[in-house]
């Protein structure tokens, strides 16, 4: 039992841990003891709160001066351990940016993926990356702007860039410094999409070129504004109105959390990024747009003047403030004001339920049939199954599988015998089985609580297995699978077929066959071992450690049969003597 005596009452960071001591997640709190209280004090705990706190073994807090602290706390703690159930927006790498250094003299453009507060001019993300390398080639082969890092103090030869005229090779002095910051004024503009501004420059610079009868000179900057003129028609125009912005989008389903952001810069749509998240815990919607805020701009990402979403966060004064410091400028987090503004949240919302859809496993989408067929509030990815399996009264046993997302846990398999004999009463046994399994759920010695319950067998089993689930004040779906059809029985007794050849229909005769096959091996093992040790207990002289020698060493009858003298004799415990009482015994 977690002791909560000693937490005060105050706002701080708490940080749960399993048995092995690792970090499963980090959370913050106003009041820390009322938080922790609601974890492992409250007798209503959801679904989610009870799955991630099955497996806290172990619990430590740090006390902060205020929430602010708290969430800066926060946010670095789950930076350093990456818990499994915080959100966490994983990558295999940082999101690329072009920056002009025009800090520089002789200003160059280059691609960076972690951004400074250094002065210089940073235009992303770019995402995919695609864009941005199209973007850096056009700049290459239309604006005279270098690429290269040398140091441009003294005169040095140019390079092939020269050459191939897509640098005007300043580290010569082949250009005078007025002209090469127009260039970089005009790459400026284009990566700011300020189409008019740019285009009036160039008309305005052509137009000068022809009057100083400069033809072959102008003729460049024309086919440079038609190419202009093509590449700007292609871009994703959002608003005039909407300079920077990241749009957030959730979607949440089968409980998991698909995450869009879109990304405009300067009325440009530029990128879009998509993350899934599988097993985040979050108390309230407002908590989890707070997570996936810190998680989102605690990567080495540029933070625009204004996030959008559909709901706002949690503590939204500590995260503007938060944001304000990673940024160096206020933040301004707001929903939807225009209809601008709603096309663009619709956009990131649908990009997220399309992304998630598209990424549904087989297995997840049969689960979701079987959520709708069951009429089920949550998807269950959690099946136990339990069968009874007896002959004529004797040897009765019972079985209890575990299936889990796609596969069969056989780590959480158990066979059952049954204690107390009472000849052929399937409904006694099923309810001993069951009582004995579902009082030791998410138990050191038991099995961690499934979703959905199965049992082998018709209405009578079912209202059995019901009658335990109850008294033991378990919240547990639970249906039957009779045979002769194969059909599904639900607890008012009404049935849906199995036959009908559907993904879910095969899953849950998978599962019913499984619990059969597991329950009538374990049938068959204690009947053969019953029957070996009734021949071998008639022998004179092979008593308990004698026969299980023999069990042991040749697993049958029949072996011991076949077996020579010399072979039985030489096991531990026997000798020639012995051994030809038991070859005359059984021959």
């Amino acid at each position: 039992m977690i002791d909560l005596t000693t937490v005060p009452s105050l706002p701080g960071v708490y940080i749960f841990k399993d048995a092995s001591e690792k970090v499963l997640y980090v959370g913050k709190a106003k009041n820390l003891k009322n938080r922790l209280k609601s974890y492992f004090q409250s007798s209503e705990l959801d679904e989610r709160k009870k799955k991630m706190v099955q497996f806290v073994k172990d619990f430590s807090y740090i006390v902060t001066s205020n929430e602010y602290e708290a969430l800066v706390l926060e946010a670095n703690l789950i930076k350093e351990y990456k818990p499994p159930y915080n959100v966490l927006l994983r990558d295999d790498k940082n999101y690329p940016y072009l920056r002009i250094t025009i800090t520089e003299d002789w200003p160059r453009i280059d691609v960076v993926r972690k951004p400074k507060r250094d002065g210089n001019l940073y235009f992303g993300p770019y995402v995919p990356a695609q864009s941005m390398w199209e973007a850096l080639s056009f700049i290459r082969r239309n604006f005279p702007i270098r690429t290269c890092k040398y140091n441009l103090n003294k005169p040095i030869r140019p390079c092939v860039q020269y050459q191939m005229k897509r640098c005007p090779a300043p580290c010569a002095g082949l250009i005078k410094k007025e002209d090469y910051m127009k260039g970089v004024e005009e790459v400026v503009l284009f990566l700011k999409g300020k189409k008019t501004e740019l285009l009036d420059r160039l008309y305005e610079k052509m137009q000068k070129l022809a009057q100083e009868l400069k033809f072959e000179e102008a003729a460049v900057v024309r086919d440079q504004i038609r190419r202009l003129e093509r590449i700007f028609s292609q871009q994703r125009v959002v608003s005039q109105a909407i300079e920077d912005m990241d749009v957030i989008g959730l979607y949440m389903k089968n409980s998991k959390i698909s995450v869009n952001v879109l990304f405009v810069r300067n009325g440009l749509l530029i990128g879009s990024k998509d993350w899934i998240v599988k097993k985040a815990f979050y108390e309230n919607e407002g908590e989890l747009i707070s997570s996936v805020v810190e998680a989102l701009y605690s990567k080495n990402l540029l933070i625009p003047s204004t996030i959008m979403m559909k709901k706002l966060p949690e503590s939204l004064d500590e995260i503007k403030e938060w944001l304000k410091v990673q940024r160096g400028a206020p933040v301004e987090l707001k929903t939807p004001s225009s209809e601008e503004e709603r096309a663009l949240l619709d956009m990131a919302l649908n990009n997220a339920k399309i992304h998630i859809e598209s990424k549904l496993s087989p297995v997840e989408t049969t689960l979701e049939e079987l959520k709708q067929r069951l009429n089920l509030i949550e998807t269950p990815s959690k099946i136990g199954a339990f069968d009874v399996s007896t002959l004529f009264g004797a040897h009765s046993v019972g079985s209890f599988i575990y299936w889990e997302d796609g596969n069969f846990s056989k780590n959480f398999y158990r066979h059952l015998k049954i204690k107390e004999p009472r000849g052929i009463d399937d409904y006694s046994a099923m309810k001993e089985i069951v009582l004995r399994v579902v009082r030791k759920f998410d138990t050191d010695e038991g099995v961690p609580k499934p979703d959905l319950i199965l049992i082998d067998g018709g209405l009578g089993h079912l209202n059995t297995a019901l009658k335990v689930i109850n008294e033991l004040k378990e919240e547990l779906p639970c249906f039957a699978i009779a045979k002769e059809p194969d059909r599904l029985v639900f607890p008012d007794g009404k049935e849906i077929l199995l036959e009908d050849k559907k993904s879910s229909s095969l899953l849950l005769k998978k599962i019913r066959n499984e619990a059969h096959r597991f329950a009538i091996s374990y049938h068959k093992k204690l009947r053969k071992k019953a029957t070996f040790q009734s021949v071998l207990e008639k022998i004179p002289g092979i008593g308990k450690k004698r026969r299980l020698t023999l069990l042991r060493h040749f697993g049958s009858i029949e072996k011991i049969k076949t077996a020579s003298l010399e072979e039985i004799a030489s096991l531990p415990g026997f000798n020639l003597t012995v051994a030809q009482k038991v070859i005359e015994a059984l021959n």
